[in-house]
């Protein structure tokens, strides 16, 4: 049987060279099954077999994913490599007509779905919005499933087989495509940032119908051999008692956190006794970390590493390594080997060394483009191979990355450029603020002005915080002209699914409540 896809070949060795060696633990702690990479490999014919031969798959086509983490999950991603078939996890936490609105844009012609999320795909698949579309429940997938009558077909390295939805924080998601090779690009710049060891253990929670969970750490992980502790969600406790637990060979050496997630553990009761020796180190992305979060984990002699990147970039682009970590707080860091950066003004040019414009990159692992390149979304996509982030930020004397904001959230009061990330990033490690976002809203006089929105710490400080001290704090930190006109208090932010602060609602919610 001819094995023509790169990413399969990868997974096929594994199999042959370290048959027995651990490639995943998958459940929660107490409750998990040991796969090691010869059944995985198994179970990758199984699934192959099933897409082919049972269903009728051909190259080309979607299989859609609606569930929870499970390591059926990243089996099917190889199962569809091996055949041109393109992957496509679904984030579950969208609304039915929003995942409408994302299969009506795929036209997969198959949605794989766990026992929880039956329902849902009952209803998708019946609302008639994608012709032909079946249903199968993940089990299925290796239950009758045989790879005697394959016939696998030429694949080429740029052959599409990842299509992943953008979290949609400032619009309709986007449907980012990704190849083979690519996917192979952005795990050698994944092991470039952790420097895996054979003995090392990735503990993985976070959702994989994102790239941050899918290809941060869990798939390029497996492909360089080591093993991954999967759990089909993340749960403080779950995650606290995976690492400070059991036999300290057997416990995660390295895990990817994001700011929500981050800050679960730093609350949760286990923490301050929690034996954390096992880890080398966490690696975090999503958004801009608070300092104080930092610190806390640096105090336990735990770096936390910094992954910048996007859904369209891999999204592995730019890498605050373990031995920066503690030198570089809120640094995003420096780019990988194979990725060229740039920093734009408006008009395109390239800004000095010191100026902050627009993050563009260059890589082997950036996307192809968007879904449907004839769709006017495109001209958003890759421009002469560059990706334009929206994201701003300059380059420091020693070219290390800093990340100001989005330049959609960038407000001109008077004239002058204001980037919330500088009066957020302000108030990181003030006593009593449990979360902050600073967005723009109209004004006569200025044209717009700053607003900080606060939630406070469950606290004495949090319950006594005053708007008047936050803004004395902050007269010492930012310029004047940066100062925020309002200082609002909420119980809590609106956020995407991994966590990022959904500014456009804020301001739609702000606007309505002055209105």
């Amino acid at each position: 049987m001819n094995e023509s896809s790169a990413l399969a070949q990868r997974f096929r060795a594994l199999a042959q060279s370290q048959p027995t060696h651990l490639a995943m633990r998958f459940g929660m702690p107490g409750q998990a099954e040991d796969i090691d990479f010869a059944k995985f490999w198994r179970r990758v014919e199984r699934v192959t077999g099933h897409l082919q031969v049972t269903l009728g798959l051909h190259a080309g086509q979607r299989v859609a994913w609606l569930g929870l983490n499970h390591e059926l999950q990243c089996v099917t991603l190889v199962a569809c490599a091996r055949l041109g078939l393109i992957f496509m996890p679904l984030n579950f936490r969208l609304a039915l007509a929003e995942l409408n609105a994302v299969l009506q844009d795929a036209q997969p012609s198959l949605l794989v779905h766990d026992d929880l999320h039956a329902d849902t795909a009952k209803a998708l698949t019946q609302e008639g919005q994608v012709f032909g579309l079946k249903s199968c429940p993940l089990v299925d997938l290796i239950a009758t499933s045989s790879s005697k009558d394959l016939t696998l077909p030429a694949v080429s390295a740029d052959a599409d087989v990842l299509l992943v939805y953008t979290s949609g924080t400032t619009g309709l998601p986007k449907g980012a495509v990704h190849t083979q090779a690519g996917l192979l690009a952005n795990a050698k710049a994944s092991h470039e940032a952790h420097q895996f060891k054979s003995k090392d253990i990735v503990l993985s929670a976070l959702p994989m119908f994102h790239v941050g969970g899918l290809c941060i750490q869990t798939l390029p992980a497996l492909l360089s051999g080591v093993t991954v502790h999967l759990h089909p969600r993340f749960e403080a406790a779950a995650w606290l008692h995976a690492v400070s637990q059991g036999d300290l060979a057997e416990r995660p050496t390295l895990s990817l956190l994001v700011p929500a997630t981050l800050r679960a553990v730093l609350e949760h009761p286990e923490w301050p006794q929690a034996n954390l020796q096992s880890l080398r180190g966490i690696m975090a992305g999503s958004s801009t970390l608070p300092v104080s979060y930092l610190e806390k984990f640096h105090a336990r002699g735990i770096p936390v590493g910094q992954i910048y990147g996007t859904t369209e970039t891999g999204p592995v682009s730019v890498i605050l390594k373990f031995q920066d970590a503690m030198v570089r707080m809120g640094f995003a860091g420096w780019p990988h080997a194979d990725l060229s950066l740039k920093l734009i003004d408006a008009q395109g040019h390239e800004v000095a060394q010191g100026e902050t414009g627009e993050v563009c990159v260059r890589a082997p692992n950036v996307m192809r483009g968007y879904w449907h390149l004839g769709n006017p979304k495109a001209l958003k996509g890759l421009q002469d191979g560059w990706f334009h982030s929206g994201d701003m930020g300059y380059l420091d004397a020693q070219g290390c990355l800093q990340i100001v904001g989005r330049n959609k959230d960038m407000i001109i009061s008077g004239g002058e450029n204001i980037y919330p990330a500088e009066i957020e990033n302000a108030l990181a490690s003030f006593p009593g603020v449990a979360e902050c976002a600073v967005v723009g809203l109209p004004d006569d006089r200025w044209g717009e002005v700053p607003v900080l929105v606060l939630v406070r710490q469950a606290n004495p400080e949090g319950v006594n915080l005053q708007a008047d001290a936050v803004l004395s704090h902050l007269q010492g930190q930012i310029a004047r002209f940066k100062l925020p006109r309002r200082v609002l208090f909420m119980p809590q932010l609106p956020k995407s699914a991994l966590g990022k602060v959904q500014k456009p609602l804020l301001q739609q919610q702000l606007l309505a409540s002055i209105s």
